[in-house]
């Protein structure tokens, strides 16, 4: 395996139990610990998705850097397309939405709860899938 391609894996590797970690143990459990609030809830969660998204950002130029130096198979190249579109499509159009709610709520307001947070969570599963496929493909590639 070249170094190209190790780099690659691993990014995705890492950037699969970030996802899991915080999207799918983290941000459901936080609400059910003694004493957090809604309120309270939502600014751990305002910070630590800021994180995780900073480190999703750093970790996608990585895979996509470690593709270009090393030209892999088509189906890594395709799971890349659909994890790095499924971020784009959190931050640019569903994490907007999900902070306006979260700041009327942490404001006092009386916020409805939104249909973005599903859409968000379909968005967590593609990319989970997306990694574990890509990050297979490049190990048993070999390439």
């Amino acid at each position: 395996m070249s170094l190209g391609s190790a780099i690659g894996a691993a990014a995705m590797f890492v950037w699969l139990g970030m996802v899991i970690a915080i999207s799918f143990l983290e941000a459901p459990l936080k609400f059910r610990a003694p004493g957090v609030t809604v309120p309270i809830g939502l600014g751990v969660g305002q910070l630590v998705f800021r994180a995780l998204n900073t480190a999703e950002v750093i970790l996608a130029v990585t895979v996509v850097v470690a593709g270009a130096v090393d030209r892999p198979p088509v189906v890594v190249v395709v799971a890349v397309a659909i994890v790095v579109t499924a971020l784009c499509a959190q931050l640019l159009g569903v994490k907007p939405r999900l902070a306006r709610r979260s700041e009327a709520v942490l404001a006092g307001q009386q916020a409805p709860r939104s249909g973005a947070h599903h859409v968000y969570v379909v968005f967590e599963v593609v990319k989970v899938i997306a990694l574990s496929a890509g990050g297979m493909a490049i190990l048993v590639s070999g390439s």
